[in-house]
């Protein structure tokens, strides 16, 4: 039997009653797992250690959702070395069997989806939806890049030439080290460990201390579809203990990592050096941050579908997306009343605790709330108007959905990344300019541009320099195959996960050309 053609997980309908219901039992199923204790997993021997990690509950930060093990130096050396020694077996196992396993996967995530997103809800703070799209992300994965490992196990097309047999294979990395963000705990921590299993790598799984448990459960998927031991290696710590050590472990082959820009160029720099031993240039794949801007032209199709995308894009998920919506820049001619319908719309959001499905939940914890009324406060000393919010709210780690006027394009708000519900709105005289002020940051993730003008938005597609590029919709929701996704300068290596293309960042070609004899 065929396998059929790529199609994207669909979304929960959380308007029916069943659904709603079932999520709910969800939410009070996964909490048997809150005073449970996890080891790290290498060569599927189950560790402990003196030293623990806990994860709480960012809405509520007093409640405790797992406790697991800080990895020492000498245990993370170790997950290397075992990585390494299963690679030489792992590599040999045939693509459609590799393959085999994330179907196998996505198939028990897809029956269960409501679990994983349910310890999301609690974890990072994500609402239903967010939590429900991120599953849904993580099926996406799988199911793609076990598709492409099929394509890419084919005979590949080589121009012919009378007298040889020629043919292109692609062959495995070796071992990766895997460090996916907290943000997206279970669809980009899956997207980038299926992506190195598939192609026939071993990995080391370093998670983020914000996101172990989510993390957890996806380990335990893999061990439940009998994915060989030594395969996939958890190891959970700090990254001041233990991820520099990983990093610059010369049997690593590459690093694959999703998080801020500057622990991005540092594991750049790291890796970059060669280490004693070492034969090989290693491979740094990174998806760092954004600052990304929305324009919205004097003419639109739809004024109200501008303000909609606007806020969805700058407060989903309390803006704590590479994605998000930073900036706004609006024509001067519509500026007042888009200022006055963006406040209108961010009124309607109710703020709380995720598990009872509010419009936005908490930041991710409390430096990072704290890091946020800082740019605030800085916004307004450097003459911002905040017309919206600003404000901390008291319980959880949460802040108000804060939209600040009259910034300016190099104001510190519209440079820096902030990682939170901050919308800074900027005028401009026309879309000339502001497509100057879309490109005027060190990023390049994603980018919108609203306009009922084709010439206009036919601009903005030249020269709107960002890896992803939305006309007349939100910066945010690229899906798996349809929106392959990376950005360009400081936003990372361009790496379009979820796209034809990413396999190859695993993977290696060898040509091998045969003379034939007659």
């Amino acid at each position: 039997m065929g396998i059929s053609k790529f199609k994207n997980e669909p979304f929960t309908d959380f308007t029916d009653k069943k659904n709603r219901k079932a999520f709910e039992n969800a939410l009070e199923e996964v909490r048997k797992r809150f005073s449970k204790e996890y080891p790290l997993v290498i060569g599927g021997e189950k560790l402990y250690t003196d030293e623990k990690l806990r994860s709480y509950n960012p809405s509520k930060p007093e409640e405790l959702l797992g406790t697991f093990q800080k990895a020492t130096v000498e245990q993370a050396l170790h997950a290397v070395e075992t990585a390494h020694a299963k690679f030489d077996e792992w590599k040999l196992v045939s693509p459609k069997k590799r393959a085999e396993y994330l179907f196998k996967a996505a198939k028990i995530m897809r029956k269960r989806k409501h679990i994983f997103s349910a310890m999301m809800v609690y974890e990072v703070g994500k609402n239903w939806a967010e939590a429900d799209g991120d599953t849904a992300e993580a099926i996406d994965f799988m199911e793609f890049y076990a598709r492409e490992m099929l394509r890419y196990s084919d005979e590949q097309p080589l121009t012919k030439l009378p007298g040889e047999k020629n043919k292109l294979v692609y062959l495995p990395l070796g071992v990766g080290l895997v460090i996916p963000p907290w943000n997206f705990p279970l669809a980009i921590l899956a997207g980038m460990t299926t992506a190195s299993i598939v192609t026939g790598n071993t990995v080391v799984l370093k998670p983020s201390s914000d996101s172990p448990a989510i993390a957890q459960m996806f380990v335990e998927l893999m061990e439940e579809v009998k994915l060989p031991k030594g395969v996939l290696n958890f190891v959970t710590g700090g990254g001041g203990t233990i991820g520099d050590v990983l990093v610059q472990h010369p049997l690593i082959r590459y690093i694959s990592f999703t998080g801020s820009m500057e622990v991005g160029l540092r594991i750049n720099e790291l890796a970059a050096k060669k280490q004693d031993k070492q034969i090989w240039i290693k491979r740094v794949v990174a998806e760092m941050g954004g600052k990304d801007t929305m324009i919205i032209d004097k003419d639109l199709h739809s004024f109200d579908d501008a303000v909609l995308g606007t806020i969805q894009a700058a407060f989903g998920f309390q803006g704590q997306k590479c994605s998000a919506c930073s900036r706004v820049v609006v024509d001067e001619s519509i500026y007042d009343r888009f200022c006055e319908a963006l406040v209108e719309k961010a009124g309607t959001l109710k703020v709380g605790e995720t598990k009872d499905n509010p419009n936005m939940g908490p930041v991710i914890n409390a430096s990072s709330k704290n890091k946020i009324m800082d740019y605030i406060h800085t916004a307004v000393k450097e003459g911002g108007q905040i017309i919206h919010g600003g404000n901390e709210i008291e319980g959880g780690h949460f802040i108000e959905p804060t939209i600040i006027k009259d910034v300016k394009p190099f104001d510190t708000i519209a440079q820096e990344e902030i990682f939170g519900p901050v919308l800074a709105v900027i005028k401009s005289p026309n879309f000339d300019e502001s497509l100057k002020i879309a490109n005027n940051t060190m990023f390049g993730l994603t980018g919108a541009a609203y306009s009922s003008s084709k010439k206009k938005l036919q601009k903005a597609d030249e020269e709107f320099f960002v890896g992803n590029l939305y006309l007349n919709r939100k910066c945010t929701g690229a899906l798996v195959g349809v929106h392959p996704f990376g950005g360009f300068n400081m936003s990372g290596t361009d790496s379009k996960a979820g796209g034809r293309d990413y396999l190859l960042l695993f993977m290696q070609a060898k040509l091998s050309s045969k003379k034939i004899i007659k």
